[in-house]
């Protein structure tokens, strides 16, 4: 018989692969928006997610594609949204914040930093809007190769 505690790492394994749908490069696991996988007392398993913000349009398609990743490995899965503590920038890890850069978008920097270019590495860069593709970028420019790119805001 295969125990509770394999059964709940292979769905972690599976939720925590589900690829962010606004930033397809980085997994909901590298940006910390999966919490945890528990094994309910039904036995099915429940996927604790945590909003970026609250009014993420994305929030209902990450939790959908989590349900379907789980069932398709032949799970019985919901979702259950955890608000409190509430997602911070702090939780996206290592691996996730070099995806990022990777993609194109600068991650999140300490306050009074600016963001590094992610095309050139260049400090020199200046915001051009506090608005960027998606409601947690900003959209910046690098002054040394002229590229523009979005940065993901801290919070």
């Amino acid at each position: 018989m295969v125990s509770s505690q394999t059964t709940e790492q292979r769905a972690l394994a599976v939720a925590a692969a589900v690829p962010d749908p606004e930033i397809p490069a980085l997994t909901i696991a590298d940006l910390g928006i999966l919490r945890a996988v528990e094994i309910a007392e039904d036995g099915g398993v429940i996927a604790h997610l945590s909003p970026t913000y609250m009014g993420c349009p994305a929030l209902l398609a990450i939790e959908l594609a989590v349900t379907t990743a789980l069932q398709e490995a032949g799970f019985q899965a919901r979702t259950e949204r955890i608000l409190s503590p509430p997602w911070t920038t702090d939780w996206i890890t290592e691996e996730g914040r070099r995806k990022m850069a990777a993609y194109g978008i600068a991650p999140p920097v300490p306050e009074g930093r600016v963001p590094d270019c992610p095309q050139c590495g260049s400090a020199s860069t200046e915001k051009l809007s506090e608005f960027g593709s998606t409601a947690c970028k900003a959209l910046w420019r690098c002054t040394a190769c002229l590229e523009p790119f979005d940065y993901f805001k801290c919070l």
